[in-house]
C-alpha cells in the first residue's frame, strides 16, 4: 500500500479508532505555556499506572511499593520525548557528562484544588517549574504544572510561588517510591528546582526529540 493509499485509509478509520494518549493527543497549540495532560496516576491510587507504550491502553506497572503516595495528579505530555535535546540541556545545566534521555514521554505533575478521583483523563495544564531528575544516567524531569482555570493555583505563575513543604513533598515522592526506606545506594537524584522559563524550554526540547523520532508518524497520523 502507497502513502497516499495509507493516508486514505487513515481517514477513514481515524474517527472510529481511540487516539493513542502519546502519539494522537496533540501537545497543544499554545505549548510550552498550555499544554495537554495525560493523568496516569492520581493521588488516591494504591497501584502504580503507566501508559503501554504499543497499544495506548493504561496498564498496572505494579503496587505502590511503600506508604508514599503521589501528592498530585501525575502523568504524561502527549508528543514529547526524552532524547538528545533534553539529555544535552540536563548535562548543560548539570556540569555532567554522559547524560542521556530516559527515552520516554516527558512526565508533569498537576496541582489543583479539584479532587480528580480516576486516571486516563486529559487536561490543560500551565507549567510553572520542574524537578531536574537524573535516574541513574539518565534525564528524567518532572515538569510541574497548574491546572488551567484553577480557582486557587490558577494564579500561581512560578514554582516561587509554591510553599516549599509542597515541593519537598513532590520531591520526597520522586526520591523513595523505587527504593526501600533507609535505603542508602539512591537511583534518583534531584540536582536541581527550576522555574517557569526553564520548564519551557524542556517541554519544547523534548517536543523537538519527539518529532526527531516519530517524524514519519506525525506527518501520517498527526498533521502537525
Amino acid at each position: 500500500m502507497d502513502r497516499k493509499n495509507i493516508e486514505l485509509f487513515w481517514n477513514d478509520v481515524r474517527p472510529i479508532l481511540k487516539a493513542h494518549p502519546w502519539h494522537g493527543v496533540h501537545i497543544g497549540k499554545h505549548s510550552p505555556e498550555l499544554l495537554t495532560a495525560y493523568i496516569e496516576i492520581v493521588p488516591t491510587d494504591t497501584l502504580k499506572y503507566e501508559l503501554d507504550k504499543q497499544s495506548g491502553y493504561l496498564t498496572i506497572d505494579r503496587p505502590q511499593l511503600y506508604s508514599n503516595v503521589c501528592p498530585t495528579p501525575y502523568g504524561l505530555i502527549p508528543q514529547t520525548y526524552c532524547g538528545d535535546k533534553v539529555a544535552e540541556y540536563c548535562c548543560g545545566k548539570t556540569g555532567r557528562k554522559g547524560i542521556k534521555g530516559d527515552g520516554d514521554p516527558l512526565d508533569i505533575c498537576v496541582i489543583t484544588e479539584k479532587v480528580i478521583t480516576h486516571n486516563d483523563i486529559l487536561l490543560n495544564a500551565v507549567p510553572i517549574g520542574g524537578l531536574r531528575m537524573i535516574d541513574g544516567n539518565e534525564a528524567d524531569d518532572k515538569i510541574i504544572a497548574v491546572m488551567h482555570k484553577d480557582n486557587i493555583f490558577g494564579q500561581w505563575d512560578d514554582i516561587s510561588d509554591l510553599p516549599a513543604s509542597l515541593i519537598n513533598r513532590i520531591k520526597h515522592y520522586f526520591l523513595t517510591y523505587k527504593e526501600a526506606p533507609g535505603s542508602e545506594n539512591r537511583i534518583c537524584e534531584i540536582t536541581h528546582v527550576y522555574g517557569r522559563e526553564e520548564a519551557w524550554e524542556v517541554i519544547s526540547r523534548s517536543h523537538e526529540d519527539y518529532i526527531a523520532k516519530y517524524s514519519s508518524l506525525n506527518d501520517l497520523l498527526l498533521n502537525t
